[in-house]
């Protein structure tokens, strides 16, 4: 999905990071990459097992295209693939910590 630049009326610079952040599963995989730096495809998927594989695979594409994570291929046999923020994806830290510390207090509410 191509994202835009906007330049309009007030809430848009809140649309742009929201382009970027939204997606079932997008936030989730960012806030695992704050957690843990670094993972390969199958440890993200354990973190998250309501993912599906394609599901999973969709977001970490649109995650790389948008320059947010990086993805680094190791050459062995099978190869290995892991994934990280870069440094613009980490700009997103205190916006995804902040996410985490209202959805414990959300939980907290409705427990």
């Amino acid at each position: 999905m191509p994202h835009h630049i906007y330049n309009c009326a007030e809430g848009c610079p809140v649309e742009s990071t929201l382009q970027i952040i939204s997606g079932k599963w997008k936030s989730v995989i960012i806030y695992h990459l704050i957690k843990e730096k670094n993972c390969r495809f199958n440890e993200l998927q354990k973190l998250m097992p309501n993912c599906s594989r394609r599901m999973l695979s969709l977001q970490l594409k649109e995650l790389e295209n948008d320059q947010i994570i990086a993805k680094t291929i190791f050459p062995t046999v099978p190869p290995k693939t892991s994934y990280q923020l870069t440094s613009l994806g980490k700009t997103l830290t205190p916006l995804i910590l902040e996410m985490e510390k209202w959805g414990n207090k959300y939980n907290q509410l409705h427990e």
